[in-house]
């Protein structure tokens, strides 16, 4: 390809924000991000929102690289034939190649009075709304969060930490990516900020009303606010513009992380499904993901052949309110292993962590191709493996179909 090429990302997060500022290496190279809002938004740090410790907003100028564009607008469309997208605003952009990163949210809850009646925090609107909610809330009030994984542990911790009543709802088992020891960790926090943890097979919210919360066992748990974090879904954005997609509906992709329908359209971040075999939703997989979209047009540009993708470190880490956090290490299959970090040093690994990932984006804008994680050896045999293995399974999981 000559003269300038013209790459548009849709969507502003960590991923987006990783693959637009990689892209600025080559000068004939222009760049334009499209984000709905005019700030980046530290995702990681909502819980800390709700709680009142942090604003979980970062500005673009400290973390975009400045030959970026930003326009602050949403896709509403891909033409991948016409190579263009549609904006809610109205009108088009070209683009020559297109890296799709628009993230996740909160699923839609299916449970009786959930939509109703409990509170989403997966975007900054909405942990901007409950935390608005909990300041109209008497401090005795008694606070339900539904959801053990990260954030709905991460926020139960930060609220309790603050003295409010927190029940929290785990829907089967307590943190369940972690390991055995970690779980007992946390719990162990938990238990000393006063939280109510309820786990087990009876766990599970049968129905959502505006001052409770009704268990599978019976159970009725008062509550004036109920906090929701069960799950997690991607925009349909893709399959409304006829692209393929997985169950879930991410895009997708070739383990180069190009759409299997077109070349000029990538993924990255928690959109997306390279191979069908897609990574865990984290910020630890979007920036890695992000970085080998780009690399992968950069390597087209230059006439060269893209790498496959590869993932070799993988860990999850907690905040526990301020004092306190576990970082919980695992294995190349992203199974967490016996060694974690907790209490003090897990809090400060946590912090360091948030610290950090704004740092890598604005280390990658100033001195673009800088960033490494994604290159780190050790992960392309496993990758094969685990897709060897993925492939012989689908015959047989269609036979029985």
């Amino acid at each position: 390809m000559t003269g300038n090429t013209h790459v548009v990302v849709a969507g502003g997060g960590y991923a987006g924000v990783m693959a637009a500022n990689r892209l600025t290496q080559r000068d004939d190279v222009t760049v334009t991000l499209i984000n709905p809002r005019p700030d980046f938004v530290h995702r990681i740090r909502l819980h800390q929102l709700v709680g009142g410790s942090d604003d979980a907003i970062v500005a673009y100028r400290d973390v975009l690289a400045d030959g970026v564009r930003l326009v602050v607008d949403t896709v509403t469309r891909i033409d991948a034939a016409e190579r263009s997208v549609t904006l809610a605003t109205g009108g088009t952009l070209d683009y020559d190649y297109l890296i799709y990163a628009v993230g996740s949210g909160s699923a839609e809850p299916s449970v009786p009075g959930a939509a109703e009646f409990a509170r989403p925090i997966s975007t900054l609107e909405e942990a901007q709304r409950l935390r608005a909610a909990l300041d109209a809330t008497p401090a005795t009030a008694p606070v339900t969060v539904v959801g053990a994984g990260p954030t709905g542990i991460e926020t139960a911790a930060e609220l309790a930490e603050q003295g409010r009543r927190v029940t929290l709802v785990c829907g089967g088992v307590l943190g369940p990516y972690l390991h055995t020891r970690g779980r007992r960790s946390v719990a162990k926090r938990l238990a000393e900020l006063g939280v109510t943890v309820v786990d087990g097979s009876g766990a599970k919210v049968t129905a959502v009303t505006r001052d409770a919360v009704r268990l599978a066992d019976g159970r009725e748990l008062p509550s004036e606010v109920t906090v929701w974090t069960a799950g997690f879904n991607v925009p349909d954005l893709a399959a409304r513009s006829g692209l393929s997609t997985d169950a879930v509906g991410r895009l997708l992709t070739d383990e180069t992380l190009t759409s299997v329908d077109d070349e000029r359209v990538l993924a990255a971040g928690d959109s997306a499904a390279p191979s069908n075999l897609p990574l865990r939703m984290s910020c630890l997989n979007a920036m890695p993901l992000a970085a080998r979209a780009a690399d992968t047009v950069l390597s087209r540009l230059a006439g060269e052949q893209p790498e496959d993708l590869h993932q070799s470190f993988y860990a999850q880490c907690l905040s526990l309110g301020r004092s306190a956090g576990v970082y919980q290490f695992a294995n190349r299959s992203d199974v967490a292993v016996w060694l974690h970090l907790g209490d003090g040093l897990g809090a400060r690994l946590k912090e360091a962590v948030c610290k950090g990932v704004p740092g890598h984006l604005a280390e990658e804008a100033h001195k673009p191709g800088s960033y490494r994680l994604h290159r780190m050896p050790g992960g392309v045999a496993k990758r094969r493996r685990l897709l060897r293995a993925h492939r012989a399974e689908a015959p047989a999981a269609e036979r029985a179909a």
